[in-house]
């Protein structure tokens, strides 16, 4: 529903702020190419076009751009003759709407006639380009208008600045987002030099201008005004007052327009568009981090002043003005404010008193979230629950924060924290789930369910890190408080966890004998999951470690059935990992390739770096096994590149580490060192999706690679990998699955 018109203040004369002709350029147009050319091929196709964006995103300027290209023989014969503009933003009274277009088309008429009978007269089979801007306050009588005058007049176009669309039938919006990083740099760098001339960019300031375009979201009505501050401040010093930047940024050119002259007053014109329930929205949707759903802004916003089933169409009335932007991500439709936006709201909802009310409510909704995106991580959703879980990472992150903050809760975020073992494991952000789990663990806390679940992950975290002092520690702590305070699921974890700081050590024996005791304990409790069938997993690799192939494959078979019973993909990428191992011993190298290949997909599907490194690793050897050394040097250097991000090679464990020692050897007898070297290199500059390109399309960057000359396998079958086992070990089989 449109707001209704309320006067802004008395009548102004339409003659004063409006003009006929297109205003000359001031400053430098920078950048914008895209848009202008994607408007640009609009404008051939449609009548009627509205570039809609916030308050200071270069809405006028663009569609100034585009008008002044009238000149061009091209454009004049495509469909105008005539290009006339009316600047609106003065004009207060929709009664004087008619004459301010009047007046902008030059016309002079001392009869009684009324203006649209005027207008309608004279626009009789012109060609004509109408730039319309600054229409928002008048919008019901603006669309109007226009809408009667094309529909009379074929040969009439409309170009519209504003900030929501017309809803005009024929109307085609064109979303004008803020502008890129680079374009964004170099406005701020050429507003910077006009008001310091010795202004350049450097290797010394390009980070910081980088970062000051970024934290206003690339507005270049923000740029500018922070450019206008470099006067009497250094770059760095704008960009360490910006958290109070509706303040910092104030003053700009007489010549500005009224509504641009602050950044708060141009924010604060589209606020004054809102309806009241738009501006609760507004101020509460403020507490979000990053992109929002629609079922989250309805249980987070919705309440007292905005009841949930009118949460929608407020928010379509955001969507309307650019104040929220919707995106498509892997997660669904997703929407966003930029952070100016967000922070113009915050003000707003600090002055209602209920900033910490929608705080908790966001925090428990994101508990809820992760709570259920653990549950659903085992089944078929697993890959839409990381997409979610990664597109909602910026408000789990202030859900944590929020619950550090608050007295006696921190045992929420040790919540948060844990539960979200999938994301920090299984999606490739080992780093920044350490750093987590340190952080919240740092909090007094009793040992309940929350503290013990937050130790068995870090520990789990750090032996994939390879950091085995911060894995005993955490783990040690966890079984014996879990032991205290009986709790079996907590400490059947912590069992398992030491058995895989056991098996990446090299201590199969011990690894053998805690990971059946944890299988134990899972049955027991009934558990069934991802992390139960990785310690199936992981209980085969000490078995077939120890050089019962068969023993280790009978294992991942059945791990490999359970998993594709449950539509489970992540412990399975770990499964096909073994299973490659076991069909590499038994001296089948194509079909351990087919095996890594399906993993790797699997792997880089979830960005899970780990099984990612380990994959490429045994795939370089069964390279060099098929008698292509350069292309295994290539793929060693490839795993280097990817085990920077985890920690050390191959956890440092010589059991692990035995394919990649037999795949140098194979390699430099091959090559030579000097070769061997570039090979690594090469495969070192390779990023990533590179490299699983290369490896899907069993080739180079360019193409499938050659065929090479069939070769003896290196290894025959049955031929342990890893260090053979000491007598008094014995070998696992079958029987150890539980």
């Amino acid at each position: 529903m449109r707001r209704p018109h309320r006067p802004l203040g008395l009548p102004h004369s339409p003659s004063a702020p409006t003009t006929g002709d297109l205003p000359a350029e001031l400053s430098g147009f920078v950048g914008r190419e895209d848009e202008l050319a994607s408007l640009g091929r609009l404008m051939d196709r449609a009548r009627l076009v509205t570039v809609v964006g916030v308050g200071g995103v270069g809405k006028t300027r663009c569609v100034l751009k585009i008008a002044t290209r009238r000149k061009s023989t091209q454009l004049e014969k495509r469909y105008c003759s005539e290009v006339r503009m009316v600047e609106l933003s003065a004009v207060q009274d929709p009664e004087l709407l008619d004459h301010a277009v009047v007046d902008a088309l030059g016309l002079s008429d001392h009869t009684g006639r009324p203006p649209r009978t005027i207008l309608h007269a004279h626009l009789a089979g012109r060609r004509l380009l109408l730039v319309v801007d600054g229409f928002e306050h008048l919008v019901d009588a603006c669309a109007g208008l226009v809408g009667a005058l094309l529909r009379r007049h074929p040969r009439l176009r409309v170009l519209a600045a504003g900030r929501l669309p017309l809803d005009v039938d024929g109307e085609h919006v064109f979303p004008l987002a803020p502008m890129t990083d680079e374009d964004a740099i170099r406005l701020f760098a050429e507003r910077a030099a006009a008001v310091r001339p010795d202004f350049r960019l450097t290797d010394g300031n390009r980070a910081t201008a980088g970062e000051l375009c970024r934290r206003l979201d690339g507005i270049p009505l923000a740029l500018e005004l922070a450019a206008a501050r470099l006067r009497v401040l250094s770059a760095e010093q704008v960009l360490q007052r910006l958290d109070d930047r509706f303040r910092l940024l104030t003053g700009s050119s007489r010549s500005a327009l009224p509504r641009h002259r602050t950044l708060r007053t141009a924010i604060g014109w589209s606020h004054e568009l809102c309806t009241p329930q738009q501006r609760l929205l507004w101020a509460r949707l403020s507490v979000f981090a990053g992109q929002f759903d629609l079922e989250a802004v309805e249980y987070i916003c919705g309440g007292t002043g905005l009841p949930a089933d009118a949460v929608l169409d407020a928010l379509s009335g955001l969507l309307a003005q650019s104040i929220v932007v919707r995106e498509e991500a892997a997660a669904g439709s997703r929407y966003r404010m930029l952070d100016t936006m967000r922070a113009y709201g915050a003000e707003w909802l600090a002055a209602t008193g209920d900033t910490d009310r929608l705080l908790r409510r966001h925090r428990d909704w994101f508990l809820g979230l992760a709570t259920w995106c653990e549950l659903d991580w085992f089944g078929p959703r697993q890959s839409q629950v990381a997409a979610r879980a990664e597109s909602e990472l910026p408000n789990l992150r202030q859900a944590m924060e929020y619950s550090l903050e608050i007295p006696g809760e921190a045992h929420l975020a040790q919540y948060l924290a844990g539960t979200l073992w999938f994301l920090w494991v299984g999606c490739g952000r080992l780093s920044e789930g350490r750093r987590w789990l340190d952080h919240v663990l740092e909090e007094e806390t009793p040992y309940d369910f929350s503290r013990l679940k937050a130790l068995w992950v870090l520990g789990h975290v750090a032996v994939l890190q390879g950091d085995p002092v911060g894995a005993i520690a955490a783990l040690h702590e966890c079984r014996e408080e879990a032991d205290r305070a009986d709790d079996a699921t907590a400490l059947a974890y912590a069992v398992h966890r030491m058995g895989c700081l056991a098996l990446v050590t090299d201590d199969m024996v011990r690894a053998r004998e805690l990971l059946t005791e944890a299988l134990g304990r899972y049955r027991e409790l009934g558990e069934l999951n991802s992390n139960v069938l990785m310690a199936r997993i992981e209980l085969a690799m000490a078995v077939g470690f120890h050089g019962d192939v068969e023993g280790a494959a009978a294992i991942c078979e059945e791990v490999r059935e359970v998993c594709e019973d449950h539509g489970e993909q992540w412990a399975l990428s770990y499964a096909l990992y073994v299973l490659a191992f076991t069909a590499l011993e038994e001296g089948r190298p194509g079909r351990s390739r087919e095996l890594l290949k399906e993993a790797l997909t699997i792997g880089h599907t979830f960005q899970d770096v780990l099984v990612s490194a380990l994959v490429l690793e045994l795939l370089a050897l069964v390279t060099a096994v098929d008698g292509d050394a350069e292309e295994a040097a290539l793929l060693q250097g490839g795993a280097d590149r990817l085990w920077v991000s985890v920690g050390p090679p191959l956890f440092g464990s010589v059991y692990f580490g035995h394919s990649r020692a037999r795949c140098e050897e194979l390699a430099r007898q091959a090559l030579g060192d000097g070769p061997y070297e570039t090979g690594l290199r090469a495969g070192g500059a390779l990023d990533p999706d590179a490299m699983v390109a290369r490896v899907l399309a069993d080739g180079t960057a360019d193409g499938p690679r050659e065929p090479c000359r069939p070769r003896e396998p290196v290894l025959g079958p049955g031929k342990a990998l890893g260090p053979a086992p000491s007598p008094a070990s014995g070998a696992g089989g079958p029987e150890h699955e539980p």
